[in-house]
């Protein structure tokens, strides 16, 4: 029985009760918090959990055959999450990582489209089952324990724009990846900004296009239906949130080199990303197949040099650490409440399946080295203030009144 024995081997704290196929029990760790009891419902499980853990743990609660009957998901992922330092030792994982870590997606226009359209163009009414009214779908702004996701999603609109200096009339706005438009429409209405957004997502364009016509900002606020690689002019300022995950490895240079040729010489962009605090490495193989295809995440260092090959200038670094993991908490609590509305929109091995990505991302983040960058980028270094005051000044300009004394207050 090679999985039980790996976890004997492998899981040092925690409490994990696990029942193979067999129907034999095994408790494994410390006893500490958490604790958790997991039932394989199939003897074959007791092998094949072990050749790549990382994609058939996944696999088997998705269909069902790995069943959590004390504790929770969240209890079991936390538990491989402390000892995964000790996994990392296994030689032959050791062998599949190093693996990994040299796949780069390959990632043309037409296979991006595809890949967009898995995830983005699924049901309309999925998204609004738990994220916030706008639909921001990247990492939120805590910038108190008390914000709603609402008041997050707002500090997150808030704090980039400040970042991209928006301290002039007539800037033209590039959004990369602009999603169900909520950026773009803040950035159009909030500074009177001309932007353009870009979308691969069917659903999400055509969602866009109807909010800027209801708003009244389709005269400022436009949206296509296009790869950024196909996008032409020069822009005064570029903003990316969320889309580089889609990029691919192999076309890091290819989209730093494109921003500098759609950036301004007096133009500042702003790339908000996930990626990883250490070395470089593979997305989860679970992520990959089922929930992102095509997606890799970057670590700082990669971002940096492909930007400065492109002969952009890294003029501000900010990572945020545990901003996401209280994203996807709310985003998972939400999803949980909505199980029903879910499984009735597709199935229950789809909600098993979300559920796992949900949890599986929030422990990346809070216990792993998953976190977000927010890298600005420019031409020239005179461009940027050579003080941050203009980034607390911006945001505090586009304070609602109320949060600003209640942050003065603080």
């Amino acid at each position: 029985m090679l999985f039980p024995a790996i976890l004997k081997s492998t899981i040092r704290t925690g409490g994990l009760r696990l029942i193979d196929g067999a129907g034999r029990t095994h408790v494994y760790g410390d006893g500490s918090p958490p604790h958790c009891t997991v039932r394989l419902r199939a003897r074959h499980l007791d092998y094949t959990l072990a050749l790549n853990p990382e994609l058939s743990i996944g696999e088997a609660y998705m269909d069902g055959l790995l069943t959590v009957e004390d504790g929770t998901l969240y209890d079991v992922l936390e538990i491989a999450a402390r000892n995964f330092q000790n996994f990392e030792k296994m030689p032959w994982f050791s062998l599949l990582s190093r693996m990994m870590r040299r796949l780069k997606q390959y990632n043309p226009v037409d296979r991006a489209r595809r890949n967009v359209a898995h995830h983005y163009d699924l049901s309309d009414q999925l998204y609004d089952l738990f994220l916030d009214s706008d639909r921001q779908y990247s990492c939120a702004y805590f910038i108190s324990a008390s914000d709603s996701l609402e008041t997050a999603q707002e500090n997150k609109k808030r704090h980039i724009a400040a970042k991209l200096l928006l301290d002039r009339p007539g800037l033209n706005i590039l959004d990369i990846g602009s999603g169900w438009g909520g950026l773009g429409l803040y950035l159009a209405e909030e500074t009177g900004a001309d932007v353009t957004g870009v979308t691969l997502s069917i659903e999400q364009h055509k969602v866009s296009e109807a909010r800027a016509a209801a708003t009244g900002l389709a005269d400022r606020a436009r949206f296509q239906l296009r790869d950024y690689r196909q996008v032409a002019g020069q822009y005064d300022r570029i903003v990316s949130v969320g889309m580089f995950e889609h990029v691919g490895k192999k076309n890091y240079d290819e989209f730093f080199a494109k921003l500098n040729d759609l950036l301004k010489e007096d133009g500042v962009a702003l790339l908000h990303a996930i990626g990883f605090s250490d070395a470089p490495g593979p997305i989860n193989p679970f992520i990959r197949k089922y929930i992102f295809p095509g997606a890799d995440l970057a670590s700082l260092s990669e971002i940096c040099s492909a930007a400065e090959r492109a002969g952009l200038i890294v003029t501000d670094v900010e990572i945020l650490r545990l901003h996401y993991a209280e994203t996807l908490r709310h985003w998972r609590r939400r999803f949980m409440a909505n199980w029903q509305c879910v499984a009735a929109l597709y199935d229950e091995r789809f909600c098993r399946m979300w559920e796992f990505y949900l949890v599986l991302c929030e422990i990346g983040f809070r216990f792993r080295s998953m976190m977000v960058f927010q890298v600005q980028l420019a031409k020239q270094a005179d461009n940027i203030p050579i003080t941050r005051d203009y980034m607390v000044d911006g945001e505090r300009e586009h304070m609602p009144a109320t949060r600003r004394y209640t942050r003065a207050a603080e």
